[in-house]
C-alpha cells in the first residue's frame, strides 16, 4: 500500500505564493466554494486541482486560505449562480503602496482581487479525489 501525501504549503513571499499559483493552476471551483470571512479577514477556495507529482494526474481536494485580507472584490463573477463551475488559472500579485493585491484570475475572463498589507496565503490538501470510472 502506498503511502498518502498530502501538501501542506505556506507562502509568505512571492516565491511561496508562485508556487501556490503553480500547484493551483487549472484547479476547478465552484462558485459556491468561495467563502469571504469578512470580520475574521480570512478569503477560502476550495479546489479540486490534479496533482503535479502523480504520473496518473490524481485529483486533490485542496483548500487555498488567503488571511489578512481587508478587501475583496470580483469582476465577471455572477455571485449567484452558486452552481457554476470556474477554473482557476493563476494567482497574480502586485506590490501597492499598502501592501499587496492578489489577483485570482479564472476561465471567461473572471477575476478577484484581494487587498492585504502582508502575504499569509496557505494551500492544503485534504483528500485524494476518488475517480468513479
Amino acid at each position: 500500500m502506498s503511502k498518502k501525501y498530502l501538501a501542506k504549503i505556506l507562502a509568505r513571499d512571492l516565491n511561496g505564493l508562485n508556487l501556490i499559483s503553480l500547484y493551483c493552476h487549472k484547479s476547478k471551483l465552484k462558485i459556491s466554494d468561495i467563502k469571504f470571512l469578512k470580520k475574521n479577514k480570512i478569503f477560502l477556495l476550495s479546489l479540486e486541482r490534479s496533482s503535479i507529482k502523480a504520473k496518473n494526474k490524481k485529483k486533490i481536494l485542496s483548500i487555498c486560505k488567503f488571511e489578512f485580507i481587508d478587501n475583496a472584490k470580483s469582476k465577471n463573477i455572477n455571485q449567484y449562480s452558486i452552481e457554476e463551475s470556474l477554473t482557476l488559472l493563476a494567482i497574480d500579485t502586485i506590490k501597492t503602496k499598502k501592501g499587496y493585491e492578489f489577483n485570482l484570475l479564472f476561465s471567461d475572463n473572471g477575476f478577484i482581487t484581494l487587498s492585504s498589507e502582508i502575504i499569509e496565503v496557505t494551500l492544503e490538501d485534504l483528500k485524494e479525489i476518488k475517480n468513479d470510472s
